[in-house]
């Protein structure tokens, strides 16, 4: 089935270098589930299955940024969140909506 024929879904979530969780399982989850996966990071962490080592925000303007990016050319049906992060980009995601 070719991407565009598929439901289209966006996590704002985020990374995981582990690939355990984060927007990298959720990404997991919108293929087995037949969906086009998006993204938009909150955050970028440093972790493995036993210790986050380190954890780097993105900029709120580039969280809408993203979101912005992926509704225009890629509308999802379906919108999940993961971690937020901050008050100030759950205040972003909360706007854009």
């Amino acid at each position: 089935m070719k991407r565009h024929q598929r439901p289209i879904a966006l996590t704002i979530a985020g990374s995981d270098s582990g690939g355990g969780a984060g927007l990298q399982a959720d990404l997991k989850t919108f293929t087995a589930l037949g969906c086009h996966g998006t993204t938009a990071i909150t955050c970028i962490t440093a972790q493995n299955p036993k210790a986050v080592i380190g954890i780097q925000p993105i900029r709120t303007d580039i969280v809408r940024k993203q979101i912005e990016a992926v509704f225009m050319e890629l509308p999802p049906r379906a919108v999940k969140t993961g971690m937020l992060f901050s008050t100030e980009i759950i205040n972003v995601v909360a706007d854009y909506f």
